[in-house]
């Protein structure tokens, strides 16, 4: 049969690496990759997935009030690690 299909371009991108992968033709990867899909669609009927959920934590007041407090307080631990990799601290 033959159609026409449009797909994603991350699909289309990772279908051209096998394809380049295995020396084969676009057509033959495609129809392989659906009757994989075909297959396991029918096998596992579609499931809703759970919903993520993350813990979260308060973590206290920051160390500091902005970008310029950050950019001290980053130079400061970097110096700090520095000092102890030479044995200073």
């Amino acid at each position: 049969m033959r159609t026409t299909v449009t797909l994603r371009d991350d699909l289309a991108l990772a279908l051209e690496r096998i394809r380049k992968e295995r020396d084969s033709s676009f057509k033959d990867v495609l129809n392989e990759a659906v009757e994989h899909g075909v297959i396991q669609m029918q096998d596992k009927p579609h499931r809703q997935r759970k919903p993520f959920n993350i813990r979260t934590f308060d973590l206290g007041k920051p160390l500091f009030n902005g970008a310029e407090e950050l950019k001290e307080l980053i130079a400061r631990l970097d110096e700090e690690e520095d000092l102890r990799k030479i044995g200073l601290k």
